[in-house]
């Protein structure tokens, strides 16, 4: 007899239908995703304590129906940093209201190895498509070296060959921001930018230099930091500030960081120096004072790549390369420079 839904109950996971049927959590995959060298005996056991257990019997049914697992890979690099983290989160919301589940595997240092078994990994667990995260430049120069045969989406801003792409426009965030400061009336404006080896990052740096140029204004060599509040912090503190009236920080926590550091040495914001972040982070509007920034959709995003996603694993065609256009969110960070 079925198990009853019961308010409260913690739902079944595949790891408890395997202590059930006496299995390894990869057997009961195996049994879900359909896979033909699973003994019967084994196989009847397993589809015996998943209607027992009640797990998820309807996608279940529809996954064996489809001959699909109804689950995609992700590999996510950097998965503590706030915008791998919000796409992924995003994701994961988007793929349970189509009935998919999401499989991650996380890299964060000793990327080649780590790309390599999180690939094997995901690919084990009969994905039917895969989604990367990799905002580091090196991350995805060792997935290319890669081969699935699966549909593959990457979060990145440029098209990408052979795989799919979707994401925010990093570029776009960056220049609404910098000309926000240029029709403030400032015209000395630096960026404390994240690291280079980040695509969104090198986006946002893209982005200061061309809304600069547009408007003829001087571009100075940014700052490069690594998205730390520590890092913000030091700069405040250290950076010349005799001509520059305004910073265009590549993240809010570095912004969040420079502000203290700017306090500590006697000058304000906005008053002495405006300062305008990236993310919108959700205490961005408690900053003192609250923070100017660029909010992204990363709901949407996440809809978007998994829609991407469905088609292709449908054989459908797609356009290869979609992109939402973050907003800018004005608060009192930033005002007009001092006469």
């Amino acid at each position: 007899m079925s198990e009853p839904a019961t308010q409260g109950r913690r739902r079944p996971s595949i790891y408890d239908v395997a202590e059930r049927a006496g299995v390894s959590h990869m057997t009961v995959s195996r049994v879900l995703n359909g896979h033909p060298n699973i003994r019967e005996s084994t196989r009847e056991r397993v589809l015996q304590v998943i209607d027992e257990m009640n797990y998820t019997r309807s996608s279940i049914a529809r996954a064996l129906a489809q001959g699909r697992a109804m689950r995609i890979g992700v590999l996510v690099d950097s998965p503590t940093q706030w915008g791998p983290n919000s796409t992924l989160r995003a994701l994961e919301a988007a793929a349970r209201e189509e009935g998919y589940a999401i499989s991650a595997f996380s890299i964060s240092d000793d990327e080649q190895s780590q790309i390599h078994a999180g690939v094997v990994e995901l690919l084990t667990q009969g994905v039917d498509a895969l989604c990367v995260i990799a905002p580091r430049a090196s991350s995805l120069d060792m997935l290319r070296q890669q081969s699935t045969g699966l549909p593959t989406l990457v979060i990145k801003a440029e098209p990408e060959a052979e795989m799919h792409t979707a994401a925010l426009d990093q570029r776009a965030g960056a220049m609404a921001a910098v000309m926000h400061l240029i029709e403030l009336g400032h015209r000395s404006i630096a960026h404390l930018s994240g690291p280079l080896d980040w695509y969104d990052a090198r986006a946002r740096e893209q982005g200061w230099r061309d809304a600069l140029a547009d408007a003829g204004l001087p571009i100075a060599s940014p700052v490069v930091g690594d998205w730390t509040s520590d890092y913000g912090y030091t700069f405040g503190k250290s950076y010349d500030f005799a001509r520059t009236t305004a910073v265009f920080a590549a993240n809010d926590q570095m912004a969040l960081g420079l502000v203290h550091g700017l306090a500590e040495r006697g000058l304000r914001v906005p008053d002495d120096v405006s300062v305008v972040g990236f993310d919108d982070l959700p205490d961005a509007r408690h900053f003192l004072p609250p923070l100017t920034t660029v909010r992204q959709d990363f709901a949407a995003l996440g809809a978007l790549a998994l829609q991407i996603l469905i088609a292709a694993i449908a054989g459908e065609e797609v356009d290869g390369h979609d992109i939402i256009e973050p907003r800018l969110v004005v608060r009192r960070s930033s005002a007009p420079p001092r006469a």
